[in-house]
């Protein structure tokens, strides 16, 4: 099991803020891939992701247990 967060516009299309998903071996990329297909109404060009509160790049292996965040950018003033 991982564990998945969701901020911003993501967490708007996505419903909810957090989500657990079943998982045993893969990349950041896999589990992108997986919110992709499951959210594909939302725009994942420049979304960043973070590892256990660590920004990570998408060969970065994600482990059972782990704590994975979908960042879109945001703006503010």
């Amino acid at each position: 099991m991982i564990y998945l967060h969701y901020f911003a516009g993501l967490k708007e299309a996505a419903g909810k803020a957090e989500e657990e998903l079943a998982w045993e071996s893969g990349t950041a990329a896999d589990v992108l891939q997986w919110v992709k297909t499951s959210y594909p109404e939302f725009d994942f060009s420049a979304v960043q992701i973070a590892v256990n509160e660590e920004y990570v790049l998408e060969g970065e292996p994600v482990h059972p247990g782990d704590h994975v965040a979908f960042i879109p950018p945001v703006s503010g003033g």
